[in-house]
């Protein structure tokens, strides 16, 4: 998906304070849902995110949700790139997009971490659950989000949300999905009346890390985020532990933690629980099984616009066939 450069440039001139072009955007790797691309300009280094084109399932890619949380957390205790510019005017580049500051930072692909000493890893993981905990902390009324998503029954609202976009999505049929969509109702937890910003794709590549030490410079990729339950969150990130070592999503399963230096889950939940101020949950294997559900669900959306032919990465395809797999470890998670 190439970018109309000169027309660009031009748009971002007239809206973009300092802003010079002329510009090359360069689309970055990954990036399974909306498009990124680095933009380097006259004045600096950008980075410029976009809804795909084609038909999208409804509600999906909301681009101008992530803006406005950018705005509504810069400058505070969770580090997020300067947002700078949303454009809801598909004529400039085929599609609604926002521009935000470019971040130097590093990221990190695989979660076992690759070269670097024990230590190290258990510092990185540390910051992690510190930058998750400090999330989940917020009072989203006082950052302006008191109504970016529903209070309240949020498992059973999800549950439901991601049956209706797996069946729109669904291309063959999976009997651990159909396992799932049966059992997880009837294991929804009760309304606790903790309602927190959830990140909603909480895992180690949607972080930037300095380059030399193990500190967080900026999540990113907030476009499922809303308000939820935090244990969401947790339980997502917490899905590495037990993802095997897949080349399109790599997990740690397998790996000798311990001596790589990585927690195990019961550190990471007790490190979390004492940061965050949260009780341990009642239920972590419901929390883990719908993890899995719905990041089987997102995958079988990109299996359906690989079919379609609008997918924004070469690795849909082979994300897409992932979904029985997450399945079948959310079918074992939840157990019974």
């Amino acid at each position: 998906m190439i970018l109309p450069e000169g027309e660009l440039a031009a748009y971002l001139e007239a809206h973009v304070a300092g802003f010079r072009g002329p510009l090359t955007a360069t689309k970055f790797k990954g990036g399974q849902s909306n498009p990124t691309y680095l933009v380097e300009a006259a004045s600096g280094k950008y980075v410029l995110r976009r809804k795909p084109p084609g038909k999208l399932l409804p509600s999906a890619h909301a681009v101008d949700r992530e803006f406005r949380v950018l705005q509504a957390l810069h400058g505070g205790p969770v580090p997020v790139a300067r947002p700078l510019h949303l454009c809801t005017d598909d004529g400039v580049i085929g599609s609604m997009f926002y521009l935000m500051d470019f971040v130097d930072g590093r990221v990190h692909w695989d979660p076992s971490l690759p070269g670097m000493a024990p230590a190290q890893r258990s510092a990185h993981y540390e910051a992690i659950i510190a930058t998750l905990a400090a999330l989940h902390s917020l009072d989203p009324a006082r950052v302006g989000l008191a109504d970016y998503g529903k209070p309240g029954n949020y498992f059973q609202r999800q549950v439901h949300r991601w049956t209706e976009q797996y069946r729109a999505s669904e291309t063959q049929p999976i009997p651990a999905m159909d396992a799932l969509i049966e059992r997880l109702p009837a294991r929804c937890p009760e309304d606790d009346g903790r309602v927190a910003l959830v990140h909603g794709d909480f895992r180690i590549d949607n972080l930037m890390f300095a380059a030399d030490a193990p500190r967080v410079l900026a999540v990113v990729d907030w476009e499922l985020s809303t308000l939820g339950h935090p244990l969401a969150d947790l339980g997502y990130f917490c899905m590495a532990l037990r993802l095997p070592r897949n080349p399109a999503l790599p997990g740690l399963a397998g790996l000798d933690r311990e001596a790589l230096g990585i927690p195990d889950e019961a550190a990471l939940l007790a490190r979390y629980c004492e940061l965050s101020g949260q009780p341990a949950p009642a239920d972590w294997p419901f929390v883990l099984a719908f993890s899995f559900f719905r990041l089987a669900a997102i995958a079988q959306g990109v299996a359906k616009r690989a079919q379609q032919g609008n997918a924004s990465s070469e690795q849909a395809a082979q994300a897409g066939q992932m979904t029985a797999m997450l399945a079948e470890l959310g079918v074992r998670a939840l157990g019974g």
